[in-house]
């Protein structure tokens, strides 16, 4: 009874909520004075007001897929008291992805985070501080420790899949899920998480990722059970961290992970990250790259299993690189394989996990569409584009929707044909991921060993991709059918 009443008191909040802002868009659209810009169409909804808002929900690509070819590659969709304006492809994506942080910001859009990566870090601070918080992943990321960092994912691979047996079927999905959680927690979380603290770690963690779900990108605080395991979650892993902070700092030792790189970070007036602020990034970086490579790994697989003619290129790219190097898998090994990273960044083209970039507009500007037209873009919009829509556009990729690796091989350089910004799984510009080295390497030091140690069948039909979820991946299992078999050099 209690839970029906807490139901149906949500339920009404949300409702006045909803009439609330249905009533502020009447009024606005009746008092303001038209505008002389040249805005950018808008996508025609009904009903009207909320109209935009249940088509964007029914899944924003299927959106874009139909307003698209009608509207053209700048246009805006009114989602109740804002305003989203799409930028859909290079030609006029390159203010979003250059412009300062004070005419297009991440932090209004994206400080639905907060409650997850805590106080004091990205997006619950200004600018500046967010942009030395960034100089010290980027510090953690660097060559020298990547190649630290290889060792671990190499050593971790090799103890993962020793425990298969001859011959059997698995689910290809929750193997390499399991596998980069637990490369993750040694290279990023640190040897006291990987060895002694995995389980209650992961479980906190997956309690955090299940509070990160659609209704908390628009009310992060609203007290559901997810939002109130989240915070819980949370509130024990800082316990955690903050007790193998203080044991390193107290015992003297330094460890090769980026833990250790975030204890001994500094900002510019010599200040150091506090044990809030480490276990903030480590949360941050862990949801950063955690699902990217997990969902990357298991796209690379089945698109290689499902294509015989990728599956022997980059079987024959293994084979030459053995006579070179013999069974020795490093850093430098890894960069050699160029044949396994064409198809991972196809795989990555075809499914970026994040199918939509943000940014608040804080001043007007201009962009000139594919089709020759200009508009103006105001102050106060949600500026946005889509990878998973931009990365499939006909102008730019020749049969956008096949798997064809070769499509980045020297000569056809198809991301680069159009401009810069033709290519946007990492997103691009000011806000370029950080981790994208870190997540070549890793699947690449996953697939390498699985390439020389096994063969695969795909069993399960080719897996569909999961729309419902918040970053973007792969729907039920994806069972392969493997046997054990060394591959000579």
């Amino acid at each position: 009874m209690e839970m029906e009443l807490m139901n149906s008191k949500f339920f009404n909040v949300g409702l006045l909520i909803v009439a609330t802002l249905v009533v502020a868009k009447l009024i606005s659209a009746l008092i303001m004075p038209k505008s002389g810009k040249r805005l950018p169409p808008v996508i025609k909804a009904w009903p009207p007001v909320i109209g935009g808002l249940l088509q964007f929900l029914k899944g924003p690509i299927i959106m874009l897929r139909k307003e698209y070819p009608k509207l053209g590659s700048v246009f805006t969709l009114n989602l109740v008291n804002k305003n989203i304006t799409f930028l859909i492809g290079p030609e006029v994506s390159a203010h979003f992805f250059k412009a300062s942080e004070s005419d297009l910001s991440q932090q209004e859009v994206y400080r639905f985070n907060v409650p997850t990566f805590g106080p004091g870090v990205v997006f619950d601070v200004d600018y500046s501080i967010r942009q030395e918080q960034f100089r010290f992943f980027t510090e953690a990321l660097r060559a020298s420790k990547l190649k630290g960092y290889v060792d671990q994912m190499v050593v971790e691979a090799q103890d993962y899949f020793s425990k298969w047996g001859e011959s059997g079927e698995v689910d290809l999905k929750y193997e390499l899920e399991h596998l980069i959680i637990l490369t993750a927690s040694r290279c990023l979380l640190g040897r006291e998480v990987r060895d002694k603290l995995f389980d209650d770690v992961s479980a906190l963690f997956h309690d955090l990722d299940n509070g990160m779900l659609p209704i908390s990108v628009l009310f992060p605080y609203l007290p559901i059970p997810a939002h109130r395991r989240r915070d819980k979650a949370r509130k024990k892993l800082a316990h955690i961290f903050a007790n193998i902070i203080n044991s390193r700092k107290d015992s003297g030792k330094s460890e090769n992970d980026m833990l250790q790189c975030f204890i001994e970070s500094k900002y510019k007036d010599g200040r150091p990250t506090t044990e809030g602020e480490v276990t903030g990034l480590l949360i941050a970086a862990l949801f950063a790259g955690q699902h990217t490579s997990s969902i990357t790994s298991t796209w690379t697989g089945a698109y290689l299993l499902r294509y015989k003619q990728y599956l022997a290129d980059v079987v024959k790219e293994q084979e030459t690189i053995m006579k070179k190097h013999g069974d020795h898998i490093d850093h430098d090994v890894l960069s050699e394989m160029e044949v396994l990273h064409r198809c991972i960044k196809e795989a990555l083209r075809l499914h970026p996990p994040l199918i939509m970039l943000l940014r608040q507009s804080h001043s007007d500007f201009s962009v000139t569409s594919q089709e020759g037209k200009e508009y103006d873009i105001p102050s106060g919009h949600i500026v946005a584009t889509s990878p998973a829509f931009a990365n499939r556009l006909p102008h730019i990729y020749k049969n956008p929707d096949d798997f064809d690796p070769e499509r980045f091989a020297p000569g056809r350089d198809e991301d680069k044909a159009a401009g810069q910004f033709s290519y946007i799984s990492f997103g691009g510009g000011r806000h370029g991921c950080l981790g994208e080295p870190f997540a070549y390497l890793q699947i690449k030091a996953i697939w390498s060993h699985l390439l020389r140690n096994f063969e695969f069948e795909l069993v399960s039909p080719f897996p569909e991709i999961d729309w419902n979820a918040m970053v973007v991946g792969v729907k039920g299992k994806v069972m392969v059918r493997y046997k054990r078999r060394k591959l000579a050099a």
